[in-house]
C-alpha cells in the first residue's frame, strides 16, 4: 500500500517526505487542504519546518492529496492514537519491545499475545511498526503491570523473535 502512495509523489521527493510525516503522525487533510489533528489546525509552516522543506511544498502536497480520490479518502480518515510506551513506567505499566527476526512473518503478535496471556498478564496496548515505514520495525506491547522475567525468557524462545527489551 505504501508504495502505491509514494508512487504518486515519485517525481517530488520533498512532497513524499511531507506525505510520510502526515501519515506517521496520523494528521488529516480536510477538503480545504488544511492539515488537522481532529479539529485542531496545524500550520503548514510548522510542518515544513519539521520536514525541512519550504511551506509551499506542504501546500502542494495537500493540494495533491485533496485532488486524488485514494489519498483524499486516506487522509480524511486517518487518526493518531496516544502511544503509551514512554509514559508506561510512570503509570505503573510494563513495556515489552519485540525485535522480530522478520517483521513480515505472519503470527508474531498472536504468538507473543498467547504467551503473555498464559502468564496472566493483560495487554493494554500493542503497536507494531510498519516495515514499509521503518528500517528496524518493532512490536511494542504495553501490559497492565511489570513484566515477569520468565515471560521474557518464553518470548525469546519463539523462533520469530530476535530480541526483547522490557521496562
Amino acid at each position: 500500500m505504501w508504495q502505491t502512495l509514494l508512487k504518486k509523489f515519485e517525481k517530488y521527493p520533498a512532497q513524499a517526505k511531507v506525505l510520510k510525516l502526515l501519515f506517521e503522525r496520523g494528521f488529516q487533510v480536510n477538503e480545504e487542504g488544511k492539515v488537522t489533528s481532529g479539529s485542531i489546525e496545524i500550520a503548514h509552516t510548522q510542518l515544513a519546518k519539521e520536514v525541512g522543506v519550504d511551506r509551499r511544498v506542504v501546500d502542494a502536497t495537500t493540494k495533491t492529496i485533496i485532488s486524488d480520490e485514494l489519498l483524499s479518502t486516506i487522509f480524511k480518515n486517518v487518526h493518531s492514537i496516544p502511544f503509551l510506551r514512554d509514559v508506561a513506567p510512570a503509570l505503573g505499566l510494563g513495556v515489552i519491545i519485540i525485535i522480530p527476526e522478520d517483521a513480515a512473518h505472519i503470527g508474531i503478535l498472536a504468538e507473543v499475545a498467547g504467551l503473555i496471556s498464559r502468564h496472566n498478564v493483560s495487554i493494554r496496548q500493542a503497536v507494531s511498526d510498519d516495515p514499509y515505514f521503518t528500517d528496524s520495525p518493532r512490536l511494542t506491547i504495553v501490559t497492565d503491570h511489570k513484566v515477569p522475567g520468565d515471560l521474557v525468557d518464553d518470548i525469546l524462545s519463539l523462533p520469530s523473535v530476535k530480541g526483547v527489551s522490557i521496562y
